[in-house]
């Protein structure tokens, strides 16, 4: 059961945890600092398909299916797949699990998606409603660049605040049978912030007041402070998000910066990769997770995370009407056992 600490936030008392995880990501990730953190990288962009969005469709599939056999599960196992991406109607999930046969609930949070997944499979899991559950997602650079910004073959100049889409994907199989796993302890959900960002290559800026809102709130109900974690870890804010971010919270009263880390801005290297702000997309936070955190978790080197994955709830077509971007951030407290 979840017992309600505050608005929007749960403690599971019913514990769930972490039976397994898998992280696959593309040749420009694999090439970074945290390339040598994931369970594979392909250097084939279209992971042998015809178009980029079936490559992240399959990538999104190969992931699953790499999380399923590290605990020795086949899909017949899981009782529900909760999973999402950046394409519209969450295609890349959808085609990916054609095949799986499972109960399956599309999300979509943008970059916000896998603590949205983790935060609705633990939730499931510890009412009763099931026993075990995945939660995945994935983003590729080239769909991502097609649907939200510029044909490819444009080559427009991305200003300093950009940041690169990953191409990437991480699963997490959650059941409440595993001990000496980690845990999810308590969840937060998001609150969609705006302040008025209408500059879509500057994301960063746009979501970094919705982490702040939610990792405030998440404190002020649970009692907690940034003195009871080992790591702080946000989605994919990027380096200008992430130090706006950590600047905000220091005007509550909390300072981060001793255990703050963020996915976007640990993915590449900014002086040889070129990736200006860092990285983005539903697989940075996802892939970051699954691929480095979880294991410092299950090895005891972490003992309490917060992972705060980000999202903006922007449509192009709105943007491109002069709306601003609505914002969010969901956050999950993870435990070692």
């Amino acid at each position: 059961m979840a017992v309600s600490l505050g608005r929007g936030a749960f403690q599971i008392k019913e514990p769930v945890y972490i039976t397994s995880y898998a992280a696959v990501v593309g040749k420009k990730e694999g090439e970074g600092p945290m390339g040598k953190c994931f369970d594979r990288v392909e250097t084939d962009s279209y992971f042998g398909q015809k178009t980029w969005e079936q490559a992240e469709s399959r990538m999104q599939q190969e992931t699953i299916y790499h999380a399923l056999e590290k605990a020795a599960l086949s899909p017949d196992d899981i009782d529900i797949i909760l999973a999402g991406d950046l394409i519209n109607q969450c295609t890349s999930s959808t085609y990916s699990l054609r095949p799986f046969g499972v109960p399956f609930l599309g999300l979509f949070g943008a970059c916000s998606t896998m603590a949205e997944g983790l935060i609705i499979g633990s939730l499931i899991l510890s009412s009763g409603a099931g026993k075990r559950c995945v939660a995945a997602t994935s983003s590729h650079f080239s769909t991502a660049e097609r649907q939200f910004r510029f044909p490819l073959s444009y080559g427009g100049q991305r200003p300093p605040t950009a940041q690169w889409t990953c191409t990437a994907s991480g699963a997490v199989v959650l059941d409440t049978q595993t001990e000496n796993s980690p845990r999810i302890s308590s969840v937060c959900i998001g609150k969609i912030t705006d302040l008025g960002v209408t500059d879509a290559n500057n994301m960063g800026a746009a979501m970094a007041p919705a982490a702040a809102d939610t990792l405030t709130r998440w404190f002020k109900c649970s009692g907690k402070s940034p003195e009871n974690y080992d790591a702080i870890v946000t989605g994919d804010l990027g380096k200008i998000g992430g130090k706006l971010f950590a600047e905000i919270m220091m005007k509550q009263g909390y300072d981060v910066n001793p255990c703050y880390h963020d996915c976007g801005a640990m993915m590449f290297d900014a002086e040889t990769q070129d990736t200006h702000a860092g990285g983005s997309g539903c697989g940075c936070g996802g892939s970051i997770l699954c691929g480095h955190f979880l294991p410092l978790v299950k090895s005891g080197k972490i003992k309490r995370m917060l992972f705060m994955a980000t999202g903006a709830l922007m449509s192009p077509m709105l943007v491109q009407q002069g709306e601003s971007i609505p914002s969010i951030a969901h956050l999950v407290e993870i435990t070692g056992e």
